[in-house]
């Protein structure tokens, strides 16, 4: 009851019927394929849970600090307050080391399931036209995700992360002109400095944090605002959404992912070791360890910079370091052609069009073939970045390894990315429904161009194919029309969102929503759903309550009534009490 004045109140004064209303009403598309962004949002929850609690325990700082703690073979030694703080918050603080390490964990989940729905994205065309926007913010985010991983990674100060960062300012510095500009105003000095570890603390837990939120929440905003794609299928059009509504379908769905993924990432948190930093040790600028590997989302600069061949030279009198084009000319160059394929793809194909219905990956082989190809690149470096484990295991020496991945990463993507190409177009051109379904005969015809199709540019869309025995049926609620599509063959039955204010605009908005459906039919409204077995045992418990409360009340009520009539049998009359009074006078 309490709960409901309160809406009632903020309705009264801030009109929020009519947005909740709308939002509650939103479909939602049901394949799996759609939740990845959403195990992204909520890993970044869990990232700033977990972050919070360690910020209370972490000191960021470079000044010399004598750790004692329950570690012995650091006991007593000097070590910088950042490292001493982890560890300290590793082995004395009660859950301290299941809090961090669910931390590092969440970071890899969160932004694995960021490159996941790019490629989601990237392969059904879901960044066209009108979500270029939303496509730039989401590589903006992965670019921020990147940077903000790679901070908290080596706010530690210990080895491992101290030779990473010496590693990403060399890259830096490597700018020619401004490169030791840009390495000193981050670091705030020349490396190592006092100030680096404060200011990577104040972008890890400040700066990146709010940039993230503000850009998840424009994020959101504009899917809320428009329409949500949708796999082809049955009476599924670019005008409507099949799926299911907001609440409490698929709130319930959202809320158990939400669970389990923070099921998940404690429990790695509280079984699978990550980073122990008291086994690496301090940071000193004149030791290193080997091997040494950083995690895999910035794994893929480390092999850059392993492969790349040592060349340097001058231009204009200016040093270009050898680390300038694995380093920084690479990750320009990605970043960059992410940012631009939406509107290249589009000036490619002349598409002008809104597209709502997402591809099928077979209907852009050359999508397929370069999406591909960038992965089986980027793969072959992360697995370069760990050539010398790798020797060590497999007993070879390193440089023949270093030479090996050198030819892999050249010949492997266009190989991948060419058996990609050739079997999408195998797919879209013959009758297979699946790669097992693919004869030779329809590779071969694959390796065999096509005319290309004319541009369609008359705005027309493609409608998805129905199938026979489907109706629409309408019926009256108050001033307003609603429909439903039924498919008596699937049992399916699907109610649309929106209220028509006539009988004629909903058989339109039908038959706009499901083309080819001509049956409509007006059966009346729907019946409520019969209630479950704990819903009725509920209303049969409440009424058998309300019933009880009754009686109660109206013995309570005639005991009451027998109790005044025995008190005013007692009590004489007042005329004759005040006569009584009289005579005694008298």
């Amino acid at each position: 009851m309490i709960i409901d004045r309160l809406a009632r109140a903020l309705d009264d004064r801030l009109r929020l019927s009519p947005i909740t209303r709308r939002a509650l009403a939103k479909v939602f598309p049901d394949h799996w394929a759609f939740m990845l962004g959403e195990i992204a949002l909520y890993s970044f929850v869990a990232l700033i849970l977990t972050g919070v609690y360690l910020t209370f325990f972490f000191d960021a700082s470079s000044a010399d600090r004598v750790y004692q703690g329950a570690y012995a073979p650091l006991d007593g030694s000097t070590t910088s307050a950042a490292y001493a703080s982890v560890v300290r918050l590793s082995w004395d603080v009660r859950a301290g080391l299941l809090i961090r390490q669910t931390h590092h964990w969440a970071s890899l989940v969160f932004l694995a399931a960021i490159v996941l729905h790019l490629c989601r994205i990237f392969f059904t065309g879901a960044f066209r036209k009108p979500r270029e926007v939303n496509w730039l913010i989401g590589v903006t985010m992965l670019t921020l995700a990147l940077a903000n991983g790679f901070t908290g990674y080596s706010m530690p100060d210990d080895l491992l992360s101290g030779m990473g960062l010496r590693i990403i300012t060399s890259v830096v510095e490597s700018v020619p002109l401004v490169g030791t500009w840009l390495a000193a105003l981050a670091l705030g000095g020349e490396f190592p400095s006092d100030e680096m570890i404060p200011r990577m603390f104040i972008s890890h837990v400040l700066l990146v944090p709010a940039l993230l939120v503000a850009l998840i929440s424009l994020h959101l905003g504009i899917l809320v605002r428009q329409k949500h794609t949708q796999f082809p299928g049955p009476g599924r059009t670019e005008h409507n959404v099949v799926g299911s509504r907001f609440w409490p379908g698929y709130t319930l769905r959202t809320l158990a992912l939400f669970a389990w993924v923070l099921a998940v990432l404690f429990a790695l948190g509280g079984l699978a070791q990550i980073n122990p930093v008291w086994l690496y040790g301090p940071f000193e600028p004149a030791q290193s360890t080997s091997p040494a590997q950083p995690d895999w989302y910035v794994a893929w600069g480390d092999g850059a910079l392993r492969l790349f061949p040592p060349w340097e030279f001058r231009i204009a009198g200016y040093l270009v370091p050898a680390p300038f084009f694995p380093g920084v000319v690479l990750g320009g160059l990605t970043f960059g052609a992410l940012y631009l394929w939406p509107f290249a793809e589009r000036l490619w194909h002349r598409d002008r069009r809104q597209h709502h219905l997402l591809d099928r990956p077979r209907e852009h082989p050359v999508r397929v073939g370069v999406g591909v190809a960038a992965l089986t690149f980027f793969a072959v470096l992360v697995v370069a970045a760990g050539d010398d484990i790798l020797a060590r295991l497999l007993g070879v020496p390193v440089y023949d390894l270093l030479s090996l991945f050198r030819v892999l990463v050249l010949v492997l993507p266009i190989l991948t990315g060419a058996a990609a190409f050739l079997t999408a177009r195998a797919l879209r051109r013959g009758d297979a429904t699946s790669l097992g379904d693919l004869t030779r005969a329809d590779l071969r015809r694959a390796g065999h161009p096509s005319p290309r199709p004319p541009a369609d540019d008359d705005g027309a869309e493609t409608l998805a194919p129905d199938r026979p025995g489907e109706r629409i049926e309408l019926w009256p609620e108050g001033e307003v029309w609603r429909w439903r599509y039924r498919d008596e063959a699937r049992r399916l039955v699907l109610t649309g969102n929106r209220v028509a204010v006539s009988q004629e605009e909903a058989v339109e908005a039908a038959r706009l929503a499901y083309p080819g459906v001509d049956r409509v039919v007006v059966p009346g409204p729907p019946p409520p759903s019969p209630p479950g077995p704990l819903r009725a045992a509920l209303r049969r418990w409440g009424r058998a309550a309300a019933a009880g409360s009754l009686l109660a009340a109206a013995l309570l009520e005639r005991r009451r009534d027998r109790r005044r009539r025995r008190d005013s049998d007692d009590d004489p009359p007042v005329e004759q009490a005040d006569a009584a009074a009289e005579g005694g006078e008298a």
